[in-house]
Parts: structure tokens; sequence; C-alpha cells
């Protein structure tokens, strides 16, 4: 069943690019759900994948991240993206409580925009107690709505504006929350290479974030391990990208593979999310379109001034 999800979730990408297979993935799970339901005997098959493949598919993200690409795009450049998406997963659960909003929700939400997405939701809703599937659903809904809306505001304004090109590449992968919507962006903008590798200079971001939250989640007694081990793992792909010995034939197919991967994961994920619930979830939305005004104004801010 997830691999068939799955060949509709790359359909589905190769018409609709700024769709990426995860975020289609988990649509079409919590429409299984919710339409047909599912049977008692998937559910061992779609647990599997919901975590086990998921932590596969995290830890091989980190074979797309090269620190040296990274490092070369400046100090002015890191430090947009380190201080937008600091400053946003900061605010962002504060706000959330204020909302009336679970903790678990808001810490999906400020995951998913301030870093990557769908996937970073993902790893840090199996790495802590925090949350539970519906908050993951929310968070996920912010993702697609918001990232898909910044793949026509973001050019627009950049354009009204007058950023230049290199201002514009580091605004989109500063700003913007799905890899596959910043290469939208990019692809249409001739700014790919760059707003890419600004984009996976984020998502680096993932494992200290994750380890923080962990350790918190250990220290209220709920896990014992300190650092989930796909983390370790994630970190130990981004330094073995960053020898320059993987070979290039790895380097091409790995971003397809963790695709793959992460679209099975979700869907067994978005099997378990109740649409009733989703819906009544106005405020996770109001506080995803908070989070993003966020991370927007202040990478604009410093693209501005430093790029």
């Amino acid at each position: 069943m997830a691999a068939l999800a799955v060949v509709l979730a790359l359909a589905v990408n190769r018409v609709v690019p700024a769709l990426s297979p995860a975020v289609v993935a988990v649509v079409a799970g919590a429409a299984l759900a919710n339409v047909a339901g599912v049977g008692e005997r998937l559910k061992p098959g779609l647990a599997f994948v919901s975590r086990r493949v998921l932590r596969v598919a995290v830890a091989l993200l980190g074979l797309q991240i090269a620190l040296p690409q990274v490092l070369a795009l400046g100090w002015q450049t890191l430090a947009v993206v380190t201080v937008a998406t600091g400053v946003t997963f900061a605010v962002t659960p504060p706000v959330g409580r204020r909302l009336g909003l679970t903790r678990g929700a808001s810490l999906l939400v400020a995951t998913g925009v301030s870093i990557c997405g769908a996937a970073a939701i993902a790893a840090m809703h199996e790495s802590t107690d925090a949350s539970d599937d519906d908050d993951a659903a929310g968070a996920l809904g912010v993702v697609v709505l918001y990232g898909t809306a910044a793949i026509a505001v973001i050019p627009l304004l950049a354009s009204l504006m007058g950023l230049s090109s290199a201002q514009l590449a580091v605004w989109t992968g500063a700003a913007v929350h799905e890899v596959a919507q910043v290469a939208a962006i990019g692809a249409a903008s001739g700014v790919l290479a760059t707003a890419v590798t600004v984009k996976l200079g984020r998502v680096l971001l993932l494992a200290p974030m994750v380890a923080l939250f962990s350790e918190r989640s250990r220290d209220a007694g709920s896990r014992p391990a300190i650092v989930p081990l796909f983390v370790v793992a994630f970190l130990a792909m981004v330094a073995l990208r960053s020898t320059g010995q993987v070979p290039g034939a790895v380097t091409d197919t790995i971003p397809q593979v963790t695709g793959v991967l992460m679209a099975a994961a979700l869907f067994g994920l978005g099997t378990g999310i109740d649409l009733r619930k989703l819906v009544r979830g106005g405020r996770i939305m109001l506080l995803g379109g908070i989070a993003t005004a966020v991370i927007a104004a202040v990478s604009l801010a410093g693209t501005a001034l430093l790029v």
C-alpha cells in the first residue's frame, strides 16, 4: 500500500513539481484513512514505514549536504539563515501557547516553518512524545498552504522591491519551507543552485534542533535516549558527503531515494490523521501564517542588509 502511494506521489510531483512527493503522500494517507479506513492487516506495515523507514530517510538526507558548499555561501548568508531560523523557532511556540495550541502542535509548526518542512516535522514528531498525529497533520497543512503560496508571492515581492538575483536566491532559501518549493522558485527565477544550497544550510540545523528537544524529553522521563540514533546517522552522512569521497553517481541518486523513502514514511503517518479534527484546527493555520511571516520578514531584512 505504501509503495502504491509512493507511485502516486511521484506522478503528482512530475505534474506539479512544487508539491513534494512527501506532502502528496501524507495527503493520500489521510484520504485513505478518512474515506475507506485502514484495515488491521495494513497497520503493522504502515507502522514500519512511518518509523523505521522514516529514520533511514532522515539519515540519508545528510548525504545531500556538503559542508564546503554551505560554507562557500559566505558568513553573510549563513548569518541570515541562522538568525531567521533561530528567531522563528524561538518565537513560534510562545505564540502558539497564546493561541491555545498544545506544546506539540506549536513545536511541529516551529520546526516545519523554520527548518525544512515535512522532513523536519516528521523527524521532530518521531523524536519527542509531545505531539500526536493530528498535530503533525496540522503542521504539514501549514507547510503545504504557505509554502505553495510562497512560490508565487516571493518572486513577485522581490520584483516589486528591486532585489537582485543573489538577494532573491538567499531570501528564497532562507524563508521558503520545502526544498521542492525552493527549487520551483529557483528554477523559474534562474537562481536554482544558490537557492537550494542556502536551503540545505537550513536543513543542516535539523540535527541540533531535534537533539535539543529529544534531550528535554529525556529529562522529563519520557525517553531514555539523549540523541536519537537516526540524528547521529544524519550527522555522519553530512560528514561523509563533506569529505568529497562519495561517488557522483551516489550523490546524484540520493535525493530521489530519500524522496521515495520519505514519501512512504509520511504516507504511513498520514493514515493516522483524523481530518475532522484537522478541519477544526484553524488556530494552527493562523500560527503557521504568523511563523511564515516572521521567517520571511527576518530573512528579508537580513538579506537586504548583508547580501
